[in-house]
């Protein structure tokens, strides 16, 4: 397996703000699947956490239970916005996290789940959006400014972190 380098993002955000990188090993087994790399390089050092009062990355626990939550709730009909299945069902996207706003996050697998992209379902535009960007890029480029300034607020320079109780 390929190691990823997630250190631009932490140049930019600093280090994990927790004692240690969460484990997303038992949700992999609970699912039955491997999650992407990226999710857990990003995820286990930034898990369960509130970024700058804006933006929520999920780890283990909330993964865990926002991803049961989506998944049930677009299998009910319930979302015409969202454009497919939510893991854990078999080869959907990955919701791993949403702003105060209300914009929810997904990784949708492209060419066979080899690679994933960042999408959104911006609830302020009442729109999905799709890039083509894996999850470091988008939020290394987030973070820099450099895109979804429409939608997202101007950074500061020194980012605050939040445990997501």
């Amino acid at each position: 397996m390929k190691e990823i380098d997630i250190s631009a993002l932490t140049g930019i955000l600093g280090p994990t703000p927790w004692k240690k990188n969460l484990d997303l090993r038992p949700l992999e087994l609970e699912w039955g699947l491997t999650l992407p790399s990226e999710v857990k390089a990003v995820s286990g050092t930034y898990g369960d956490t509130l970024i700058d009062d804006f933006l929520f990355i999920y780890g283990p626990s909330s993964m865990r239970d926002k991803g049961n939550w989506m998944s049930q709730y677009i299998q009910g009909g319930n979302s015409q916005e969202i454009v497919g299945p939510v893991l854990p069902i078999r080869g959907g996207m990955l919701y791993w996290g949403h702003t105060i706003d209300g914009d929810q996050l997904f990784l949708t697998p492209r060419d066979e789940g080899t690679r994933w992209t960042v999408s959104a379902f911006r609830r302020s535009w009442g729109d999905w959006h799709s890039t083509d960007l894996d999850l470091i890029s988008w939020l290394e480029s987030v973070f820099k400014g450099e895109i979804e300034t429409d939608w997202l607020p101007e950074w500061p320079d020194r980012h605050t972190f939040e445990r997501d109780c």
